[in-house]
């Protein structure tokens, strides 16, 4: 079973892998942009978000991303990626540098990151809600903590609905369900970088943001003091030219 996805224009292939907040409706406002920009776009619901349920199995999202590709015929990709997507993002150019030509890294994830007081006192809140039976409560606790004041009531009301499909799907997990994870060596990571952090973030995300340029060989760091967790959607326009600027650098369009 693959990944539900979209896909759509022509040109050197884009993946837009979304946060554990949202889905790949996240990727609306720059979607049509992107395509516009030349290039060949596909974005992916990881297991358990949106439209792709979870299996009675174990599973890793960076294999179930690869996959993708190669049910696509793409062989190479620059990966557009949002706080745990930026995590599988990184886990891929890791595993298989040969096919990833660029990372863009939004408020990103690491793999094998400790959390912080912070992330863990919001992990713990979360659970709390989720065991008592308050899923509107661990939908507003998520969107109270992971969009910035840039934000919208038409945004947050979206972050909404993909974080309460997001507790559907998940809470209407198989038995067997479970997320396998991998080690990884981030040192064989080539693929050229940018890691975008928002100064109204976590204090994990912000961290491994300026820690990035550190750990993968070609990477820049650049933090919008505006921006909370979710800046793609907090001002989309910005984001956008951002991203296709890096984009003309690392894998112009024809």
């Amino acid at each position: 079973m693959t990944l539900d996805y979209d896909a759509a224009g022509d040109g050197p292939a884009l993946v837009l892998l979304h946060s554990a907040v949202c889905d790949r409706r996240m990727w609306d406002p720059q979607w049509p942009a992107l395509v516009d920009a030349g290039y060949r776009v596909v974005r992916c619901d990881f297991r358990g978000f949106g439209r792709s349920p979870l299996p009675n199995r174990r599973h890793n999202d960076a294999e179930d991303v690869l996959d993708l590709l190669d049910s696509l015929g793409i062989e190479q990709a620059a990966l557009i990626a949002s706080s745990y997507g930026g995590r599988v993002a990184v886990e891929i150019a890791a595993r298989r540098p040969d096919r990833v030509s660029a990372l863009a890294l939004l408020c990103s994830g690491l793999p094998g990151h400790e959390p912080g007081d912070e992330l863990r006192a919001f992990g713990e809140r979360e659970d709390a809600l989720i065991e008592a039976g308050d899923i509107e409560g661990a939908v507003e606790l998520n969107v109270g903590t992971f969009l910035g004041p840039d934000a919208g009531e038409a945004v947050r009301d979206e972050v909404r609905a993909m974080q309460r499909r997001a507790f559907e799907v998940q809470l209407a997990a198989p038995e067997g369900a479970g997320r396998k994870n991998v080690d990884i060596d981030l040192s064989a990571v080539k693929a050229p970088g940018l890691a975008l952090s928002g100064g109204l973030d976590l204090a994990d995300f912000r961290e491994i943001a300026a820690r990035l340029p550190d750990l993968l060989a070609d990477t820049r760091h650049v933090e919008l003091p505006w921006a909370g967790h979710l800046p793609s959607l907090e001002r989309p326009a910005a984001v956008t030219d951002l991203l296709i600027g890096f984009l003309r650098e690392t894998v112009p369009a024809a």
